[in-house]
């Protein structure tokens, strides 16, 4: 095997870092550019897709290529928010792999100056017919919960499903949200020759090395690489500091130390200000003897960061970490020139191009084939009509739609004290300190449907995610995304790849949502098994006065409306899987004018107060949604179906643009001329009474029934049973 195969490096690859260079690479530069041109680091499949997302908007502070994105929130501050991937680690070890997911996502939001308000997770895993995968989903949900809340960060909402294709390769993505002042907002840039280069935090370890390469390749069944470990209480002195930091004047870049350790973070904030680094490794702050320069320079120890100041400003950031025991050396200078100049105890070890490292490798276009259209199974259209009262117990205990209370209770949802809505609403909301403001925020993706039509699979979760904030009265503002897919060295699931995005830029600029920064996750498959397609969505809102926050729970006497309809096409759902042992039928489409008019709609409406509750119709069906706001209520419903067409198929169909609200029955001409001058459908359903969920002339169930079956499928996962 050739070196640079050792390190990830093709021939063509290796051929042009010859070129960049002029020379031959050094032992220690060849390990380097296997790191930084892995496909976690350098985006090479994916960088020029990613070129057709809308990323511009009115509020639009800061778009892709920082460490977060940024919106304006009005009053002078700021969002802050991304949502990345940490999903190779957490099939290794599910509780740090998890734990340091947060951990770095926090620090990305951070180092833009924003203080961390809340945390967001979308979860994947297999079946939880094993006991490997229920250990799994325990651990990372452990991870999660002891890292987040000993950050005091409360986590407000999120999302988990259950399928086979995560058998090898389960999913951890976790997103955060920080405000900051906008005159205060930091950026991961070096700049000025003479300004000095600080490591602060942690100190460096053996931890991690060449992370960022092991998470650019399927996974192994015998993988034994293990992820950083992560230390919340050091995460929180971390934070604290870096919030001093930023008020300091000489301050000029701050990143964090994630993926590939101190050398993304100096190379990229080298690129990003035209300008060159002189790093001596010796002075790097160590917790272990005789570390070498490729030690040091690829260690993905946590709760660290790269600073750069002024000369004047080095004293006082010495003293901001000293005041919380943490470190911070001067390793460094910022240089006139453009390399990556690498000193260990004064002696050359290194020196490379900071453009070469950070964006020189070559780009990847391999072929795309569409892939074959699954057999249609039609043997829905055989279906006799169900018991449809057992049929809805037996989807609420379904594990991709059953209650996420015991999971949820693990985490603080209220540390802060500004969570207005947390985890089992349409979607979070939380205060703007200092503000009537809040914001929304919701997780969405549905990889059935991505796996059946990447394209309109994604354009769904871009609108089911839109759909939830909007039902909170929110407007939905921005998105973050973190693609998760198998290799992209495979024709067809490239073709998956390049739906994808197709399908996010079509929903953003329907919708009006542009794209502010996001992750890509490849290779995500095992044991010969490929993932689904998921491009996980983060929609945040902004909603003028939280204390008018829509809820998904009526109130008695109210009347039920649905906005939009629903297309009785099975496909796809829960339902027609519970029925056949298979969800591959014809698929309710997205329709984004549609779903753009119900946004609209909903946030009006709900500010105006015409809307008392709202909860959108997704996974499980219209059945499923009236269920949920039943038992959030605890009031019973009395429903009629439509005539003229199978009722299975109206109550299970899992149809996007529909919406269930509750009006006041005196309100309730006012949003009919709402909805008819936006083109809407409207359609009364019934009313909040009674004690049970009634579905008149076919079936009735008590809400003590329903919410047996809805809490008992994860309640035995977590109690081991």
């Amino acid at each position: 095997m050739n070196l640079w195969e050792k390190h990830g490096l093709t021939e063509r690859e290796y051929q042009a870092i010859k070129e960049q260079l002029g020379r031959e690479p050094n032992p220690l530069e060849l390990a380097l550019y296997g790191v930084m041109w892995s496909e976690h680091c350098s985006y090479k499949h994916t960088r020029h897709l990613l070129r057709d997302l809308p990323t511009s908007g009115p509020q639009v502070v800061q778009g892709p290529g920082e460490n977060a994105g940024v919106i304006d929130a009005g009053d002078g501050l700021g969002l802050a928010f991304k949502l990345e991937s940490h999903n190779h680690p957490t099939a290794v070890d599910p509780y740090q792999g998890s734990a340091t997911g947060v951990g770095g996502i926090v620090r990305d939001v951070f180092s833009m100056g924003a203080r961390p308000i809340a945390l967001l997770n979308s979860l994947r895993f297999g079946p939880l017919t094993t006991a490997r995968n229920r250990w799994l989903f325990r651990e990372a949900t452990k991870g999660a919960a002891d890292y987040g809340n000993g950050l005091d960060v409360p986590t407000v909402g999120g999302e988990v499903y259950f399928e086979p294709c995560y058998d090898q390769n389960p999913l951890v993505n976790a997103m955060c949200i920080g405000l900051v002042p906008l005159d205060q907002l930091q950026r991961g840039t070096a700049a000025g020759p003479g300004n000095r280069v600080m490591v602060v935090g942690a100190r460096t370890g053996r931890d991690g090395i060449a992370g960022a390469a092991f998470a650019s390749a399927e996974l192994a069944q015998d993988q034994d690489d293990q992820p950083a470990a992560g230390d919340p209480q050091a995460e929180k002195l971390l934070l604290e500091a870096c919030l001093e930091l930023v008020r300091l004047p000489q301050l000029v870049g701050i990143q964090d130390l994630g993926a590939a350790g101190l050398t993304s973070a100096s190379c990229e904030m080298a690129h990003r200000g035209g300008c060159g680094l002189e790093l001596e490794l010796s002075r790097v702050p160590v917790r272990e003897k005789d570390m070498e320069p490729m030690e040091l320079l690829l260690s993905e120890s946590q709760e660290r960061m790269l600073v750069v100041v002024e000369p004047q400003g080095v004293a006082e950031v010495e003293q901001i970490f000293a005041r919380r025991g943490l470190e911070a050396a001067d390793v460094g200078v910022v240089t006139p020139g453009t390399d990556m100049v690498l000193l260990m105890e004064g002696q050359e070890v290194g020196r490379i191009p900071a453009a070469s490292l950070a964006d020189g490798v070559p780009r990847r276009n391999p072929a795309a084939q569409a892939k074959e259209p699954m057999p249609v199974n039609d043997a829905w259209r055989k279906l006799s009509e169900p018991d449809y009262r057992q049929t809805l117990l037996d989807l609420l205990a379904h594990p991709n739609l059953a209650s996420r209370s015991p999971l949820w209770e693990q985490l603080d949802s209220q540390a802060g004290g500004n969570t207005v809505q947390g985890p089992g609403t349409s979607a979070a909301v939380v205060r703007i300190p200092g503000s009537k403001r809040a914001l929304a925020a919701a997780t969405d993706c549905n990889g059935r449907y991505c796996q059946l039509d990447p394209g309109q699979g994604t354009q769904r979760a871009v609108a089911e995610a839109a759909r939830n904030v909007a039902c909170t009265g929110a407007v939905p503002v921005a998105v973050t995304n973190c693609l998760n897919f198998p290799s992209p060295e495979k024709p067809q699931q490239y073709w998956q790849l390049t739906q994808a995005v197709e399908g996010m830029a079509q929903a953003c600029r329907a919708l009006g949502t542009p794209v502010v920064g996001g992750n890509v996750s490849l290779y995500n498959e095992g044991g010969g098994i490929a993932i689904h397609p998921t491009p996980v969505i983060g929609m945040v809102g902004l909603l003028e006065d939280g204390d008018k926050a829509c809820t998904i729970a009526p109130q008695a006497g109210q009347t039920l409306v649905l906005l939009g309809e629903i297309q009785p096409l099975p496909g796809g759902s829960h339902y027609l899987e519970l029925r056949t042992g298979d969800y591959n039928g014809p698929v309710p489409q997205v329709d984004l004018e549609r779903e753009a008019a119900l946004g609209k709609l909903l946030s009006q409406a709900i500010a105006q107060g015409k809307i008392s509750a709202a909860h959108d119709v997704s996974d499980g069906g219209i059945a499923v949604t009236l269920a949920e706001m039943a038992m959030a209520s605890d009031l019973g419903m009395e429903i009629q179906a439509p005539q003229g067409q199978r009722p299975d198929f109206w109550l299970f169909s899992e149809s996007p643009g529909a919406v269930v609200t509750a009006v006041e029955q005196e309100k309730l001409p006012e949003l009919k001329e709402m909805a008819s001058k936006l083109g809407l459908p409207l359609s009364v359903l019934g009313q909040v009474q009674g004690e049970k969920l009634v579905v008149q002339d076919l079936f009735q169930v008590e809400l003590e029934l329903l919410r047996r079956s809805w809490k008992e499928t994860l309640e035995k996962v977590f109690s081991n049973e």
